[in-house]
């Protein structure tokens, strides 16, 4: 957990002088390791430079849990030791949506589909084109790596899950047509992932992610920021 340590100063825009600290937005985040090469590589993306928050930068999938997200069919249930690490800390419904925010973002960000073949299904809200392309959401493939809540200094907040699944798990490597919210998509080695422009959190999570590969019972960290200093806890 050291190298969450090592992060100096919140990132983002700052809280209005004098104004209360802003509630943080749940969200989810999903890091994708293919391990069909000499080393394992995992899909990032770089942020447009219009984004207020953290432009031109490159970052994994994810984004905010939406209404639907509580709502949306799966074609398979977490697994019983990632249902209860998030049930330690939130409701099973808000556990469950969270890894469902995250899968399916990264189809809409990077177009990939982790999910099982199924039937397509009309929908309405942001699940249609999902459902549509005759999926569902295959939850049994994620696992937790940690959990950041941006600072208080900071304007805008999110209490954050980051995940991983095996690429394996996706219906298809192949990316079907995205929003293109993420102007490039690539898989990279840990250490050319290292070298690109990242966040500070992005740049922990990468090296953490590392580490989780190569030591799979270690502790999942919960980073917070506490009178302007990072704590570190364990899920």
């Amino acid at each position: 957990m050291s190298e969450f340590e090592k992060i100096e100063k919140p990132e983002g825009p700052p809280r209005i002088a004098g104004a209360r600290a802003v509630r943080p937005k749940d969200a989810a985040t999903l890091i994708l390791v293919r391990r069909d090469g000499a080393a394992p590589r995992i899909l990032m993306g770089r942020r447009s430079g219009g984004h207020s928050f953290m432009p031109n930068l490159w970052v994994f999938p994810g984004g905010r849990v939406d209404r639907a997200d509580y709502r949306a069919p799966h074609g398979t249930d977490l697994r019983a030791e990632v249902a209860a690490t998030f049930e330690a800390h939130a409701s099973a419904a808000r556990g469950r949506a969270l890894a469902l925010a995250a899968i399916r973002e990264t189809f809409e960000e990077a177009g990939l589909l982790l999910a099982r073949p199924a039937p397509a299904r009309p929908a309405a809200g942001p699940w249609r084109e999902f459902l549509a392309h005759g999926a569902l959401p295959d939850l049994a493939a994620v696992e937790i790596l940690a959990r950041a809540v941006t600072p208080p200094a900071i304007g805008k907040r999110f209490d954050t899950w980051f995940l991983m699944a095996d690429a394996e798990r996706l219906m298809s490597l192949d990316r079907r047509p995205d929003s293109g919210e993420l102007e490039e998509i690539g898989w990279f080695t840990h250490d050319e992932a290292l070298s690109l422009p990242l966040p500070q959190i992005t740049r922990g999570m990468v090296r953490e992610t590392l580490a989780r590969l190569e030591h799979p019972e270690r502790p999942r960290p919960y980073m917070r920021f506490r009178h302007g200093a990072v704590r570190i806890d364990a899920l």
